[in-house]
């Protein structure tokens, strides 16, 4: 891999893990403002499935088949698919659009189902048609960003992603603030101005890549100049090859927002039918908005870093290698639960200063929070696993699993509600995962021909110095119980830095002295000893 794409990459993922943090901390100030978020999720929840399906896997489609021929020279393929591409993207995100407009009176009712709930079908209507808006640009801007990823220039993506979502934070808070401060409006409004951010991030995110477009255009009409010209490539086998390579990132992609669906179909349903519909949507915002953003964060970071392996995976895979092979899923899996692990353990373990700090004081907040930061994990593999069996080229067993998923979430959503409450849909989403990632571990094992013995190994390890500094951070914690309280926001910070550097001092000292970093992370574990000063 070019230094120039290595260097590019890590531009990509740098502003990918920024636009994650802002994601996760403007939620503080908007939830000030507008109380319980759960009309909110009643909107994006059906709009990310959406968006996932018009968009997933198309930057990285487009960039790897524009990416595919300029390297044979053929540039103006590239081009073509460009061209036509734009054309069929505005299509697909003006089609989407009018579809979830359309659909926005027949969804409403079927998650409003009682009306002592607080949230009526007319305010969810509302909401699913102010952010519909911004599925009519969002494909064309992932079409653009797949067009530069493709010429090795991540530098536009990264821009614009971090762009578009500085502009949509600063019009939710901005916009929730003039309606409900300044024009006295209702909460409905609040929101409705809230969700429409998505279009306004969208055209911010649109205009600096048009800008970076015409700015190197001229650089992209110099290379058409060198094509090869011998190949014409019809646009039907373009596109056949394109929808092949998306598919497996849609699955994974529209994963976590189909259990969420499931969720916004039954648990009000559920929750209505033990006479608790008075609570059922604060509790449902609870976990499809306020915990699923806190336990969504490190997965994301686990799974960025580990999936940079993926492609060395396929290599070996291709080539039939099994020892490289072998080596990259070991270290793989290892990366991931090495990262993942500690810190759900850690959110688990300080759920109830952790939701106060973002969210104020709520003690089902805490509740949840503690029992749904486990299910990351799974979340992580499930990711992993899935783009491990796109390597093996045996992506169709992750419809497989995921369907099985869905199917025991769906099955036992209300029941496990009606017995545990809020926390049943907790226990339905980690018993759908764990089949999903089980079927994905078995189809790697069986075809991959590779065996679990190190890292279950590995994993002991790692799970006996996650308990090490799970009872060091206990010790801190219930200490700090008898000075602090977690009833407050500063002093809630407070308890959260001084067991983080307590549990991670563990954890890490642990890693290096017994040379886990150096096994999982090789120089970047020598590099980081170096600047640390550490003397082991």
């Amino acid at each position: 891999m070019s230094s120039k794409l290595l260097r590019g990459t890590f531009i990509l993922t740098l502003a990918t893990i920024i636009s994650k943090i802002l994601g996760l901390f403007y939620v503080i100030p908007f939830k000030a403002l507008v109380g319980d978020a759960v009309l909110y999720t009643y909107a994006y929840v059906p709009y990310t499935i959406f968006i996932s399906i018009a968009t997933a896997g198309v930057p990285l489609a487009v960039s790897k088949y524009i990416s595919k021929y300029n390297t044979l020279g053929e540039y103006a393929v590239g081009r073509k698919l460009f061209k036509s591409g734009l054309l069929i993207m505005t299509i697909t995100g003006v089609v989407s659009f009018l579809v979830l407009y359309m659909l926005a009176p027949i969804v409403a009712p079927e998650i409003i189902v009682d009306t002592d709930q607080t949230t009526k079908v007319e305010d969810v209507v509302t909401v699913i048609r102010s952010v519909s808006f911004a599925l009519i640009l969002v494909p064309v801007m992932s079409l653009i960003r797949g067009f530069f990823q493709g010429h090795e220039s991540m530098g536009p993506s990264a821009v614009s992603q971090v762009v578009e979502q500085i502009i949509r934070i600063g019009f939710v808070l901005i916009g929730a603030f003039v309606v409900l401060k300044i024009m006295d409006g209702d909460i409905v409004s609040a929101i409705s101005v809230a969700t429409f951010a998505a279009f306004i991030g969208a055209a911010g995110g649109l205009i600096v890549l048009i800008w970076y477009w015409l700015k190197r255009k001229p650089y992209f009409d110099q290379l058409l100049k060198k094509d090869k010209g011998t190949m014409d490539i019809s646009l039907k086998d373009i596109y056949w090859e394109i929808i092949q390579y998306s598919i497996p990132f849609v699955i994974v992609g529209i994963a976590n927002p189909l259990f969420q669906l499931i969720d916004q179909f039954t648990f009000n349903r559920a929750m209505s039918a033990i006479g608790l519909a008075a609570q059922s949507d604060t509790s449902l915002g609870i976990i499809n908005f306020d915990t699923h953003k806190l336990v969504i964060i490190p997965v994301s970071l686990a799974t960025a870093f580990s999936l940079t392996l993926i492609p060395s995976v396929t290599k070996a895979f291709t080539e039939r290698d099994r020892q490289s092979m072998t080596s990259q899923l070991n270290q793989t899996f290892q990366v991931v639960l090495f990262l993942t692990l500690p810190a759900v353990v850690g959110i688990s373990l300080l759920a109830e200063p952790t939701y106060t700090v973002f969210y104020g004081h709520n003690q089902l907040g805490a509740d949840v929070l503690q029992v749904y930061a486990p299910v990351a994990i799974l979340f992580a593999f499930f990711s992993v696993t899935a783009a491990i069996l796109q390597g093996i080229n045996e992506q169709r067993f992750t419809i497989l699993s995921l369907l099985v998923g869905l199917l025991i979430k769906l099955s036992l959503n209300i029941p496990l509600i009606k017995i545990f409450e809020t926390k049943g849909a907790v226990y339905a989403t980690a018993l759908g995962y764990l089949a999903a990632v089980i079927i994905n571990i078995i189809v790697i094992k069986l075809f991959a021909r590779y065996s679990f013995r190190l890292v279950i190994h590995r994993s002991l390890l790692i799970s006996f110095f996650t308990f090490l500094m799970f009872i060091g951070a206990a010790i801190v914690y219930k200490l700090l119980g008898f000075v602090l309280t977690p009833d407050t926001r500063m002093e809630s910070l407070i308890i959260i830095i001084i067991c983080a550097v307590v549990g991670a001092g563990i954890y890490f000292y642990l890693s290096f002295r017994t040379q886990l970093m150096n096994v999982l992370f090789g120089e970047r574990a020598d590099r980081l000893r170096k600047k640390l000063r550490l003397p082991f």
